[in-house]
């Protein structure tokens, strides 16, 4: 299966830039590029063949492809192309547009059924503007679904901005996307794309020194108490929020074996009646009768097939389950999920 790697941003988020270093990098040698215009991205010099009407190869290596129509189509066009030996790549990268919304091109990869058989998710990278990240998250739904979606968050222009500011940004942003790594772009290229996909909150789970990746760098612990009767709770009862547009991180945590059946089937009722308004579920759950953990991600109605952990992150071996929503109580979801899976809701309760 090709991983398939989506970058987004917003309008002048400094993707174009992110992009030409990505394929200046001998690493991606073996990448093919899907991308909207070749001159949005200034590389016409670096032309060297023309594969056919939207296909060239760069002297870089990389085959990279205009996307004139549906994603579907050029990504089909490609497995053509590498099917017949015309070209060799080992994985993609898709630049979508400025206003665009990640959720449509991932369902695709699962949703398309020849695609699905050759093509697999490899994460969603989003560089974000630190100098204008702000005024968008809180005026553009746009940003905040990228930045949502996000395994990792690049962050652009820091250059222009205070370390002060940045921090501030770099708290937004968690409360947002608390599972997604932060870096900035003098990260090098193995390290932006390293580990980008389903599997990256498990790593950030397993990382020393990191923090909780479930609430970010700036979690309050002092705010998470619980007895030993707690037996399901919600680990910061939402104190994380973006109030311009009611966007919501809060996560979960079960502290028993979850039956994999029954959280399937809750999940998926969830997901067909909330979809739109869950941005993104991520976690590492303990699951009755597996001796390891097994690692989830979600956006919006899209599951992503689970991911069977080699090892359990240092910590108690309890489900963690993260939820990016907007306009949705975390109470509703944490009372759904104790009433489905049959716990005792006394033994929820925050204190």
């Amino acid at each position: 299966m090709t991983p398939v790697i989506l970058l987004t941003g917003f309008l002048g988020s400094g993707k174009t830039t992110l992009l030409q270093r990505l394929l200046t990098d001998p690493s991606m040698k073996g990448a093919a590029v899907l991308i909207n215009e070749f001159g949005e991205v200034g590389l016409d010099h670096e032309l060297l063949d023309r594969i056919d009407d939207t296909v060239v190869l760069l002297k870089s290596g990389c085959i990279c492809c205009t996307v004139r129509g549906e994603v579907a189509d050029a990504l089909s066009n490609l497995h053509s192309l590498r099917a017949r030996g015309e070209i060799v790549f080992d994985r993609v990268v898709i630049e979508t547009t400025g206003l665009a919304d990640p959720y449509p091109v991932l369902q695709t990869l699962t949703a398309h059924p020849v695609l699905r058989s050759h093509f697999t998710n490899g994460g969603v990278l989003t560089t974000v503007d630190a100098v204008n990240a702000v005024l968008q998250v809180e005026h553009r739904s746009e940003a905040v679904r990228q930045i949502a979606a996000a395994d990792r968050i690049v962050l652009t222009k820091t250059d222009l901005t205070e370390p002060e500011t940045e921090q501030a940004l770099r708290r937004r942003l968690a409360r947002i996307n608390p599972g997604a790594l932060i870096l900035t772009t003098e990260a090098s290229v193995d390290v932006i794309l390293g580990g980008v996909g389903s599997t990256d909150f498990a790593n950030a789970l397993a990382r020393e020194g990191g923090g909780d990746p479930l609430c970010g760098p700036t979690c309050d612990h002092a705010e998470h108490k619980h007895t030993h009767h707690d037996h399901a709770h919600d680990r910061h009862h939402a104190h994380h929020h973006d109030d311009a547009l009611g966007v919501t991180s809060f996560s979960l945590v079960i502290e028993q074996e979850i039956d994999w059946t029954m959280f399937g089937t809750w999940l998926t009722l969830l997901l067909h009646k909330h979809g739109e308004r869950i941005f993104r579920v991520k976690g590492i759950l303990a699951i009755k009768g597996e001796d390891s953990p097994i690692a989830i991600h979600g956006v919006q109605h899209l599951v992503h097939a689970p991911t069977h952990m080699v090892n359990w992150p240092k910590g108690p071996r309890q489900s963690r389950i993260v939820f990016i929503l907007e306009g949705l109580s975390p109470d509703q979801i944490r009372r759904s999920f104790t009433a489905f899976m049959g716990l005792s809701e006394a033994r929820t309760a925050a204190e």
